[in-house]
């Protein structure tokens, strides 16, 4: 098997055993990326080269020591582009630091080599908002890879990644996670630091991995948690090794079914495979507690509105005055400001910002903005009330499997609905893990991957861990 096909795990105990070297796999990463990503398009801009000297001098013994990440292209690694997918960032500007996460992956060894694609500043579902190219399905080139960690998940997918991180703000590692067929985890609010990330809406933004099984994603939670300075958000928590206990199978848990989330509109394929995947967790031993979370309906009109005003405030930095795309000859600074950020943002971000501006307005703020705010709070607690019952929650990730390239690209709102199963996460604040469980077969004959979401109360993600492993191991 190909050294890019292995897992971090499989990887580490060649490493350690010293069958392979890091230069090894990186020899490997370096012709998938020839052979696919051409076609897949899910990197930006890649430094072998940089990573073929980094692997001379990997330290084995460090936990991730000698292995490459790939980081999706919001988050700042130090000279390296960070462009967002945006042409007002692209080619003008190179981080001059490193994100937390980053500093926590070079302490654990691990070697920064690339950058993925994604929707422009994280704003979309499918990669087609970047504006630097689109991302294509490794199942299926004609189709999406989801969003907007897109580039991440097809990397991972196409095995032209060991492992990636991505940011999920309203199922942003998720979903892609789902339609790509990999695993995809969103750690709890405050277990990740966010400084670094470019932000998109800072109540809800949240780094996490997307790796070929859990036990990767467990390892690299180990790696990049923990209280940072850096990061008012962030949480103290006690040194937790989310490995163990993997295995110990779900026998006596309480598993959680929503009934607002297996109503209409999911495609039957999706919920046959979905269903069947629970019914192998109940034969494992868990009981199934069918649930409430009555505020649901009112998700993603909440969502719609906090985001995009927090987007509102966070991208008003892109200004052409301190770096990235400036107009030459402006008339003045206002004539600066606004084609600067005219020409520099594309129409899906441009969209949300005036919608946040709009809902934060003098007359509308207690409107919209404030009554938004109310309902997260509901929503929050329609979970701490779930929580007193089972242990995790399950439910279908997206109601349908990756959507052909263009089908909806005239529909922003049809993207926006199709989130209703990922966003109440992150207005709750609570961990999801997309897993693999199972795959349709389109009408052209391809096998589209369908995710199972799991999802548990604030810093649960050992249980979650432990059921998505279950998950994985009936397969």
């Amino acid at each position: 098997m190909e050294l890019s096909n292995q897992s971090i795990t499989s990887l580490r105990k060649q490493l350690t055993s010293g069958d392979i070297c890091s230069a090894d796999i990186i020899g490997s990463l370096a012709n998938a990326i020839e052979k696919k990503d051409g076609e897949i398009g899910a990197y930006l801009s890649h430094d072998l080269d940089a990573a073929r000297k980094a692997a001379k001098t990997a330290d084995l013994s460090l936990p991730l020591g000698g292995i490459p990440i790939a980081i999706k292209d919001n988050i700042n690694v130090k000279g390296q582009p960070c462009s967002c997918a945006s042409r007002f960032l692209d080619g003008s500007y190179t981080s001059p630091y490193d994100a937390t996460v980053i500093s926590k992956l070079r302490a654990a060894g691990a070697i920064l080599y690339g950058r993925t694609n994604m929707d422009e500043f994280a704003m979309g579902s499918t990669t087609e908002n970047s504006a630097l190219g689109n991302t294509r399905n490794p199942h299926d080139l004609t189709r999406a890879p989801g969003g907007s960690s897109g580039g991440s998940a097809a990397a991972v997918a196409s095995h032209s990644a060991i492992a990636a991180l991505g940011s999920d703000t309203g199922g942003s590692i998720r979903q892609p996670a789902s339609y790509c067929g990999v695993v995809g985890l969103k750690p709890s609010y405050g277990r990740v630091s966010r400084y670094g990330l470019v932000a998109f809406a800072s109540s809800l933004d949240q780094i996490g991995p997307i790796t070929q099984n859990v036990e990767d994603s467990a390892l690299l939670l180990n790696t990049i948690s923990g209280r940072d300075a850096m990061d008012a958000t962030s949480l103290e928590q006690p040194d937790t090794d989310f490995t163990q206990g993997l295995n110990d199978g779900v026998a006596g848990m309480k598993l959680g079914l929503p009934k607002e989330y297996f109503g209409d509109g999911i495609d039957p394929a999706v919920r046959h495979q979905v269903d069947e995947s629970i019914k192998k967790l109940e034969s494992a031993g868990a009981e199934l507690v069918e649930i409430s979370l009555p505020h649901t309906e009112y998700a993603v009109a909440t969502y719609y509105i906090i985001a995009p005003a927090e987007a509102s405030s966070n991208l008003s930095r892109f200004d052409g005055v301190r770096y990235g795309n400036r107009v030459e000859n402006p008339n003045d600074i206002i004539d600066l400001y606004r084609r600067s950020r005219e020409q520099g943002f594309g129409p899906e971000v441009k969209r949300r910002i005036i919608l946040g501006t709009y809902v934060l307005s003098s007359g509308y703020y207690d409107a919209y903005y404030n009554k938004a705010q109310k309902v997260k709070g509901l929503i929050k607690r329609d979970f701490e009330n779930a929580y007193q019952k089972v242990d995790a929650i399950l439910s279908p990730v997206t109601p349908n499997v990756a959507p052909v390239i263009g089908a909806d690209k005239d529909n922003p709102l049809q993207q926006y609905l199709a989130d209703i199963f990922t966003i109440s996460a992150n207005l709750a604040g609570i961990c999801g893990i997309s897993v693999p469980c199972g795959k349709v077969t389109s009408e052209s004959g391809s096998q589209l991957p369908v995710g199972l979401q799991i999802l548990g109360p604030h810093m649960g993600e050992q249980a979650i861990l432990k059921v998505a492993r279950a998950v994985e191991s009936s397969d």
